[in-house]
């Protein structure tokens, strides 16, 4: 299946529910009271207030200029806005990078950094993973899976133990080995969980000290399910860590998909990867036209 399929069939509820309420509200008097329908419609799929504001003032002058007068093309010019709001930027990993993937509970963040392990290992790139949430057997136990189905080393230690000094000893060993890209899994944390929060700042320092010269990104994995709440989420640990971009998963889930937009006009955090199923090659980079085009409904 090809990219923009996949991205299509996973944004199939956001896309159904943008469509149908464009089809609704349609008229060829492109007036404030269409405007303002338009607007309800995207803000009912998450895009937020003021990406909503924003995309609507990009689009009213080319709709006038350009003398829009079918669906289609309104929803073309729509996506354009669309794009141009979230960029178009790709992670860069040279040598050696080491990605900190942080969550909360639940988000499929182990399985994000399984997946983007395997498309590493794939491309040809070696790959060091990091059991870092030492509080949750389970966890270390889905990252061993994960580690021996794409075929790359995994530094664990038994539950309870120190996570930092964990990531202290994997960093030495892939400097040493020569690892390409480190990627290290943490706990779950929620906000009112000071101690975690604590202990991830903690790790944070860790590779800051060890790494120094590494390519050192901070990636927050989201549910897109949770919608609006996943802004709160993006505050607090962009507040705790300072965030370098986001992975978005359970696309295929929700008709919330324009969460992604509200999180770009709201914080200028990129989206680089997003999950739209199950399989092992169902994380996908991101790809903000095919993104914008696959929202509002439109075939590639």
């Amino acid at each position: 299946m090809g990219f923009f399929k996949k991205l299509f069939g996973g944004l199939k509820k956001t896309a159904t529910a943008v469509a149908n309420g464009i089809s609704a509200i349609f008229t060829k008097t492109f007036d404030d009271e269409f405007y303002d329908d338009l607007a309800t419609v995207l803000i009912s799929a998450d895009l937020g207030v003021a990406a909503t504001e924003r995309i609507i003032d990009d689009l009213k002058p080319v709709v006038k200029a350009e003398k829009i007068k079918t669906e289609a093309d309104l929803k073309a010019r729509l996506a354009d806005s669309i794009a141009d709001l979230l960029g178009d930027e790709e992670l860069d990993l040279p040598d050696p990078s080491v990605l900190l993937v942080v969550g909360v509970n639940g988000v499929g963040k182990t399985t994000s950094i399984g997946k983007l392990a395997y498309r590493l290992k794939s491309d040809g790139r070696s790959v060091l993973l990091v059991a870092g949430d030492t509080f949750r057997a389970a966890a270390t136990e889905q990252l061993t899976e994960w580690s021996a189905c794409a075929q790359v080393r995994l530094v664990k230690q038994g539950a309870g133990a120190d996570p930092a000094s964990l990531v202290f000893d994997a960093l030495t060993s892939a400097k040493a080995k020569g690892e390409q890209v480190t990627i290290i899994d943490t706990a779950g944390r929620l906000h009112n969980k000071t101690n975690l929060m604590a202990e991830l700042q903690k790790i944070d320092r860790v590779v800051g000290k060890v790494a120094p010269d590494a390519n050192y990104r901070k990636l927050l994995v989201i549910d897109a399910t949770t919608g609006g709440n996943a802004l709160s989420q993006v505050e607090y640990f962009n507040d705790a860590i300072g965030l370098d971009g986001i992975i978005l998963t359970k696309l295929d889930g929700t008709a919330k998909g324009g969460i992604v937009v509200a999180i770009k006009q709201q914080f200028n955090l990129p989206v680089y990867y997003v999950g739209v199923g199950e399989q092992l090659d169902d994380l996908l980079p991101f790809d903000a036209p095919a993104f914008a085009k696959a929202l509002v409904g439109l075939d590639a």
